[in-house]
């Protein structure tokens, strides 16, 4: 099916799972960007940031600092499950175990100690929100860009959100681990100003222990991303990961594969510990623990990096968003 015959069925009051907005990015594709980073995502990547993201559907977090205990209580009334209570010492105790997940606490929770994180909302009013800042687009040539999460998890929502915002004439960018249906991932190119595409290790083994899924298909939709839209900007980036994958035998590997692809950036990633009290709000362990990521090994491994690539590292090595794009990438046949 052609993309075009696909967003035909994808109207913009199609719902989908957003866990936030955020203005005014820098960071993730040319000039001043809205991020709408959508809810769920295949793969279990041990030092992920966004932890928040992985589930489908909302998930409550619980931040006991600001809880005001038994002077307060109202959220007590509300839980079906009763998953809340006061233990011996009169602190507030979520037991996500038994959670239903049925939100009903949050909204009776006074200092927001109780919170969400996803909502349910049409493409439309993700838009509305996205075009307020359409001067700061048109200044910067900027746009929006959809996270995640993976979007690849609601393909028909993101396809949704993009024909929308080409309805409006606002720039595109997807942020994709690559891990998905091809099909999915070819309706979206088509709507698609440049994707930014994580690469995180050639070694299959590897890549499922840390991330829980094969790295077969993310290599195969990169390939065949490449050959179907020959036009379109790709940037790929690398997490690098202490203990994952942060050698230059590893990176080395990396740069061998996406070499001959034409018109692909590259780009190494630090690994950052800035996701970690999410973990927390979620009653979860970090996995990653106390690790972090030596200077000496950036110093060692990013240089190289850079002169492999030349030109073709960082995000402008793609000449992202140089010509305005007709919003419709026809895939080459």
């Amino acid at each position: 099916m052609k993309s075009s015959e696909r967003a035909a069925g994808s109207p913009a009051g199609e719902e989908g799972y957003v866990f936030n907005i955020q203005r005014y990015s820098l960071h993730d594709g040319d000039g001043i960007r809205t991020l709408v980073f959508l809810k769920g995502c295949p793969l279990r990547c041990t030092w992920c940031s966004n932890p928040e993201s992985q589930g489908l559907l909302p998930e409550i977090t619980f931040d006991g600092r600001k809880c005001l205990g038994e002077d307060c209580g109202f959220c007590l009334a509300q839980c079906p499950s009763h998953s809340l209570a006061f233990d011996a010492h009169g602190v507030m105790r979520l037991e996500t175990d038994t959670c239903r997940q049925c939100l009903q606490c949050v909204p009776a929770c006074p200092t927001h100690a109780l919170h969400a994180f996803g909502q349910r909302i049409t493409a439309r009013e993700v838009m509305d929100i996205v075009e307020a800042d359409s001067l700061f687009y048109a200044r910067s040539r900027g746009g929006v860009t959809l996270s995640g999460g993976e979007p690849l998890m609601q393909a028909d929502f993101a396809l949704s959100l993009l024909r929308e915002a080409g309805k409006r004439h606002i720039d595109t960018l997807l942020e994709t681990c690559g891990y998905g249906p091809w099909p999915a991932l070819q309706a979206l190119a088509g709507y698609c100003d440049g994707i930014y595409f994580d690469i995180k290790s050639l070694d299959d083994a590897r890549h499922r222990r840390f991330t829980g899924r094969s790295n077969h298909r993310i290599l195969a939709n990169l390939l065949a991303l490449r050959r179907h839209f020959p036009s379109l900007p790709i940037h790929v980036r690398t997490p690098l990961i202490p203990g994952f994958n942060d050698t230059r035998d590893e990176i080395a590997r990396i740069i061998d594969f996406i070499l001959p692809l034409a018109d692909v950036s590259y780009e190494i990633l630090p690994y950052h510990r800035l996701g970690s009290d999410k973990y927390r709000l979620l009653g979860r362990p970090y996995p990653p623990g106390d690790i972090h990521l030596p200077e000496e090994t950036l110093a060692n491994i990013i240089p190289q990096a850079r002169r492999r690539l030349g030109r073709r590292y960082g995000p402008k090595g793609a000449r992202f968003m140089e010509e305005p794009s007709n919003k419709a990438n026809a895939p080459a046949t």
